[in-house]
């Protein structure tokens, strides 16, 4: 049987289970573009379930928009690890808190919507690296650590600065003027460029292949190419995806549970609907 290279099926080996993070990282730098599944409002188990046997390599959870408690969501991502799919969350501001409870309950990979500048990158890095590195407070015993105490907590940060993640997310004009100076800063983890409100920035709102707006985004691809960091981005299609792999793209957060609950509703319903005896009543 052909080994895998999905960050779910190399995680087998005795002590790798809860360490999503290195995970989701060393998978980035395998060659083959990760596809993470989206959820945005209904954060549940089962939908977890569903979006491991789909064969997603991470979760991504929009928590700037979307519409969770944080109950469920840490039960959310409480069944996320232990079905061995890492977790990336947009936290919904730059501030200490939101930051600490998103990684105490266990998701590894922290996103920054409207990363702007160094220093933008810089605070985030602070608030999710433990000392020296940063300022992150400890909190052992929740679902970074697995409910369990560690014994040693010196070893325990180690790993747990190993296992954060930092995710640039680049979707302003600032943000694209910066972009290199973003880029470069020492330990950003992954590059994200969202389309949606960057084509809006760039003028030309939901045309995500315009040549101004695909031009921008191809000029921070390649800046991440030179600085060999990792980036990822929403495509228009499949066929577009195509295109930014070949450019160097390394990972995609793809559509969210509503849209593929739309989607396949509506396909199945027209499926019917072609069917003698099934037309819509007058």
């Amino acid at each position: 049987m052909a080994k895998s290279n999905s960050p779910r099926a190399n995680r087998s080996a005795a002590g790798t289970e809860d360490q999503p993070g290195r995970t989701l990282k060393s998978a980035l730098g395998n060659g083959r573009a990760l596809v993470g599944g989206m959820l945005t409002e209904y954060a549940r188990p089962g939908l977890v379930k569903l979006y491991v046997h789909a064969g997603f390599d991470f979760l991504y959870i929009e928590y700037e928009h979307g519409f969770f408690d944080l109950a469920t969501l840490a039960d959310t991502v409480l069944c996320a690890r232990d079905n061995n799919l890492p977790v990336i969350a947009k936290t919904p501001q730059l501030e200490r808190a939101e930051v600490a409870k998103l990684l105490e309950c266990g998701i590894v990979g922290i996103q920054l919507p409207r990363t702007e500048t160094r220093a933008d990158v810089e605070c985030l890095l602070d608030y999710i690296k433990f000392p020296p590195r940063g300022t992150r407070a400890i909190a052992p015993g929740y679902g970074s650590s697995g409910y369990t105490q560690p014994e040693n907590w010196a070893a325990w940060m180690a790993e747990q600065d190993q296992e954060t993640t930092l995710v640039v997310h680049i979707e302003t004009r600032l943000g694209y003027e910066n972009a290199e100076e973003i880029v470069s800063t020492p330990g950003v983890d992954m590059v994200y460029v969202g389309p949606g409100d960057f084509s809006i920035e760039m003028g030309h709102p939901g045309d995500y292949e315009h040549p101004v707006v695909r031009d921008a985004m191809e000029e921070i691809l390649q800046l991440c190419n030179q600085h060999n960091v990792p980036f990822g981005t929403t495509a228009a299609s499949t066929a577009a995806a195509g295109e930014w792999i070949r450019q160097g793209a390394s990972f995609f957060e793809t559509v969210d549970e509503l849209t593929l609950i739309a989607e396949g509703a509506a396909r199945l319903v027209n499926e019917y609907r072609a069917l003698p005896g099934t037309a819509d009543l007058p």
